[in-house]
């Protein structure tokens, strides 16, 4: 069993968690690499998230993106990682980044999502980053159980999460940001297999 993960929010605890966090490193897929997002990701991130279809499935997101906000998170990516809130990966294709996937951490669980360039859905694209990423989740950060969810018209989302083994939760009426209205969104949960 992987050791537990230590969340490092506290900058007195800096010097102990360098030692303890989990190296910032890629995952190699069979098409795909996942490498820890960062700052220089904001320019084609921002190009996908420009894309309407994309951006509304979304929950948090702003649309048309605010610029300067990204700018912000992006460059918050590598400190989310050392302090263990966060896992954020740019998904790659031929060395072009085709989305991000990420795991908000909360506890002993966490909250998986991505967002891909719409010429990139339909590829099985999302289940291969997602298959890496909660071996992960489960294997490298020790985490009991993972939560998605996903928008009442994006079924497509919905397959990916089964195929990965997600278990439907329920259905919840939630705010949806870039559509500015409530929708329903379905949840669902990943338990680890040795939990």
């Amino acid at each position: 069993k992987p050791a537990r993960r230590v969340v490092c929010a506290s900058p007195y605890l800096a010097r102990w968690c360098a030692m303890t966090t989990i190296p910032r490193r890629s995952v190699t897929t069979r098409r795909l690499t996942l490498r820890p997002s960062c700052a220089s990701d904001i320019e084609r991130a921002f190009e996908i998230r420009s894309d309407w279809q994309v951006a509304r499935m979304l929950r948090a997101a702003s649309f048309p993106p605010d610029r300067p906000y990204m700018e912000q998170w992006f460059a918050g990516h590598e400190q989310e990682w050392l302090a263990g809130t966060a896992y954020r990966f740019a998904i790659d294709l031929d060395d072009r980044m085709i989305g991000l996937i990420d795991i908000d951490v909360f506890d002993d669980e966490g909250v998986l999502g991505y967002w891909l360039d719409r010429a990139a859905w339909g590829q099985g694209y999302a289940f291969e980053a997602g298959q890496s990423v909660v071996e992960f989740a489960f294997g490298q950060l020790g985490l009991s159980r993972l939560r998605a969810g996903r928008a009442e018209d994006n079924p497509a989302s919905g397959r990916v999460l089964l195929k990965l083994g997600f278990q439907p939760l329920d259905v919840v009426e939630r705010f949806y940001t870039p559509r500015g209205q409530n929708i329903l969104q379905h949840r669902y949960v990943l338990t680890a297999p040795d939990a």
